[in-house]
């Protein structure tokens, strides 16, 4: 095995040993697998010589391939001389026209420059305009006009220019108009439908009684999320509905910065509840405390009612109202003595008297406490405050509003609360003392018709 390696060198060693692999496994004796490798070596010998005398016959076809293209790499690199001579000669000339053309331009390069700064300023103003609602085909104009002004060697036509001027000065009577037309509305839902919306110049678009937003990234209107006070919204209406004449309507001169502001501005409710705890204790007092007057004044003036009618019929009291149980008092001990008498009046009106200033501590209570309660909300409010600055700092106001917040809404709260109570308990006080008066003239009055009588009598 050996031998025969040494003989046929690298490559029929490898081919041998390939051979000898593939027919080991049908070899049945050592004769058998030594008949196998004979063969084999033959074959070997017989593809080799066939491969041979094809590369031999093929020879002169792969030259002439050679020569061919040999002759082609020649004839292009002379033809990339001549393209390169011709470069620099198209080059010289590209030159030459340039300036021709920047000599021919002269003034007109100037204008071109306006148009080309107009266009982009236009386009900018245009995007965040109302206006884009019903004219967006101008943006695509602006767009092409602008990449064709970019161009150095590109010139505006006279239809272009036009139709920049002509976009100009309908920008500028689109914005004194208010113009009703069909949109696409994203609803505060998140659903786009179309409807009608109103356009009041270049301010503010209205529909169906609500404020729009004009989103320029997008090109929809949004309705606002969070409307304003029902005193601008209820102009809505009549404004839309209407074909002619002037209609009070709120507007935004600053294009919707103001507007935003605005319905960000807390309601009456929101404000009410920065109060918080001390904020609702101070809303339940207030208006148990007017409860308890509206009760009182009218129990008092049902009462003065009662009064006024006895008042005209002294001779006949009756048991329904306190003057008539004054009265009675006469009536029941008429021939005791005038000393006696007098104890008995000044006791029956000392019975009724209760009854006209019952629930006026609670009012005065009422009154002193409420101020006290903003006072306390004021104090927690500042304390939530100065806890703010001592972890965050001062440099962010936003941290210490709602401290500030519930120190200012408890103050005025306590306010709000305790005015309104001192009136109505001076009111209450008033129509008391003004019913124990009555009794008290009453009664003198019948001491006195007893002296008299009893003094002519005597």
């Amino acid at each position: 095995m050996i031998a025969i390696i040494k003989k046929i060198g690298l490559a029929g060693s490898l081919l041998l040993a390939s051979t000898v692999v593939a027919h080991a496994a049908t070899a049945v004796s050592l004769d058998e697998l030594l008949q196998q490798v004979k063969s084999g070596r033959v074959t070997d010998a017989a593809e080799s010589k066939a491969r041979l005398d094809e590369f031999r016959a093929n020879r002169a076809t792969q030259t002439r391939a050679l020569n061919a293209e040999k002759a082609e790499k020649k004839r292009q690199e002379q033809r990339s001389v001549r393209m390169e001579k011709q470069f620099e000669v198209n080059d010289a000339k590209i030159v030459d026209l340039e300036r021709a053309f920047k000599d021919r331009l002269g003034g007109l390069k100037e204008l071109f420059g306006v148009l080309q700064q107009a266009s982009g300023d236009a386009r900018g103003q245009f995007e965040t305009s109302l206006t884009q609602v019903q004219y967006p085909e101008r943006t695509e104009f602006l767009l092409a006009f602008a990449k064709k002004m970019g161009q150095s060697n590109r010139l505006a036509s006279l239809e272009e220019i036009e139709r920049l001027w002509f976009e100009l000065q309908r920008e500028m009577t689109a914005t004194g108009k208010v113009v009703t037309f069909n949109a696409v509305v994203v609803n505060a839902s998140g659903e786009e439908a179309v409807q009608e919306v109103t356009r009041i110049g270049a301010f503010n678009i209205v529909s169906e009684g609500k404020y729009l937003e004009f989103v320029p990234e997008t090109g929809r209107l949004v309705e606002l999320q969070r409307q304003p006070q029902s005193r601008y919204t209820n102009r809505i209406s009549a404004l839309t509905n209407a074909t002619s004449g002037m209609y009070p309507i709120g507007l935004d001169p600053t294009r919707g910065q103001l507007l935003s502001l605005l319905v960000q501005s807390p309601s009456l409710m929101e404000r009410t509840a920065q109060g918080k705890t001390v904020g609702y204790v101070i809303i339940v007092l207030g208006i148990i405390g007017l409860l308890m007057a509206t009760w009182r004044l009218l129990v008092l003036s049902s009462t003065s009612a009662k009064v006024n009618r006895q008042i005209k019929n002294l001779n006949n009291p009756t048991t329904d109202n306190p003057l008539g149980r004054v009265l009675s008092v006469d009536k029941e001990r008429g021939t005791e003595d005038l000393e006696t008498m007098e104890l008995k009046l000044g006791e029956a009106i000392l019975r009724e008297t209760p009854k006209f200033s019952a629930m006026l501590p609670m009012l005065k209570i009422i009154a002193v406490v409420a101020p006290l309660l903003g006072l306390l909300g004021t104090v927690t409010g500042m304390i939530v405050t100065f806890q703010a600055i001592t972890l965050y700092g001062a440099g962010d106001p936003k941290l210490m509003a709602g401290g500030i917040s519930t120190a200012l809404v408890t103050t005025v709260l306590g306010l709000v609360v305790a005015i309104p109570m001192v009136f109505l308990h001076t009111l209450v006080s008033s129509r008391a003392r003004r019913l124990t008066q009555i009794l008290q003239e009453e009664a003198a009055g019948m001491l006195a018709e007893r002296a008299e009588g009893n003094h002519s009598t005597a």
